[in-house]
């Protein structure tokens, strides 16, 4: 008679990670530098910067052009000019941006302030304040409350856990808005002159897919559907279909089905 198999042996438990060393010390770099990565309390950077692998730091600084091959992570990160990211990036307070911007991975602060162009190809997510001054073409974003003055393109869903306040400056599209108040405002209530749009392009379309709040106000702006118990229609808003209560309407807008083309995805530059 055979003797019973042997229960089959666990595998060896895997070692826990080793825990990074914390960061200390500070980086100076000036002029055109390039580091294999960098990881530091303070990491400062004016002129060229290349960093092949990831950056992580505690606070950070970049005036001229930053090209990051890898992850992004700090607690404070400003950059002033170019900065390229191909990893994720992930910093804990805040992250301040002033001029052009490309993300490559997706992207997370506490706070995030954006002057100029940023780009991202993955998500956006911001637990607090997102403010954005300029052009602004992300596949989604969630964020806690969105400002933002300018053009944009976000095909997928913009989230905010309390409000959205938009003033467009140019053709911008949104898929999915969803917030506990929202006011959209068209470039023909920002400040641009209609004579120059007349001179340099004609008029100029804000077109969103669907919007979900507990209050809507629209101007200059197309909507396909909204669902809100307070909805507010400005001078030149289109709103196609809606559940819920219209409470003030422009006699300049208009509710119901048009024909009208969708701007495509993308902006020109």
């Amino acid at each position: 008679m055979s003797a019973a198999a042997a229960p089959p042996s666990a595998p060896p438990a895997s070692p826990p990670p080793v825990p990074l060393p914390p960061r200390t010390g500070t980086l100076r770099d000036s002029g055109s530098v390039r580091r294999d990565s960098v990881r530091a309390a303070r990491w400062s950077s004016s002129g060229i910067a290349k960093v092949q692998g990831d950056v992580d730091v505690e606070s950070g600084s970049a005036a001229g052009f930053v090209s990051v091959g890898g992850k992004l992570t700090a607690g404070t990160f400003g950059s002033r000019g170019t900065l390229e990211v191909v990893g994720p990036t992930d910093v804990r307070d805040g992250l301040t941006l002033d001029g052009t911007v490309h993300f490559q991975g997706p992207v997370h602060a506490g706070t995030l302030g954006a002057r100029g162009t940023l780009e991202c190809t993955a998500e956006v997510r911001v637990d607090r304040a997102f403010t954005l001054i300029g052009t602004l073409e992300a596949p989604s974003l969630r964020v806690g409350l969105l400002e933002l003055t300018g053009t944009v393109a976000v095909p997928g869903e913009v989230e905010a856990l309390a409000s959205v306040r938009a003033r467009f400056r140019g053709d911008s599209v949104i898929g999915s808005l969803r917030a506990r108040s929202a006011v959209l405002q068209g470039p023909s209530v920002a400040l641009i002159p209609s004579l120059l749009r007349a001179v340099f392009g004609g008029s100029v379309t804000v077109h969103v897919d669907r919007v979900e709040a507990d209050s809507v106000e629209l101007s200059a702006v197309d909507v396909e559907f909204i669902r809100s118990p307070k909805i507010v229609l400005g001078p030149g808003a289109h709103l196609t279909a809606f559940e819920g209560t219209i409470v003030r309407q422009h006699p300049s807008s208009r509710v119901g089905p048009e024909s009208r083309s969708r701007p495509p995805y993308g902006l020109t530059r």
